[in-house]
């Protein structure tokens, strides 16, 4: 194994990385943006503002997500010009 492919097969793997914690940092983010408006939708007491900062973890786990599909595609790009 070349030391070209290995770089390429780490960079894979970190991408992969990426993706699956972005997949769990989108879904605790879902859930708090879900628990945050059922009191509302409900008319009870609202949740601390805290709870309101949770929700914003869903858009830095799409970002988190994105960013490791990102670096997936440039591994295999490169993967492909290293075995042309």
């Amino acid at each position: 194994m070349s030391s070209a492919s290995s770089v390429g097969s780490q960079s894979a793997d970190r991408g992969d990385v990426y993706v699956k914690a972005g997949t769990i940092v989108f879904g605790v983010g879902a859930l708090a943006t879900l628990v945050t408006f059922v009191p509302l939708f409900l008319h009870l007491t609202p949740l601390p503002s805290a709870a309101y900062w949770l929700s914003m973890l869903m858009p830095l786990g799409f970002l988190l997500a994105l960013t490791g599909l990102l670096l997936s595609a440039r591994a295999q790009r490169r993967r492909v010009r290293a075995d042309a």
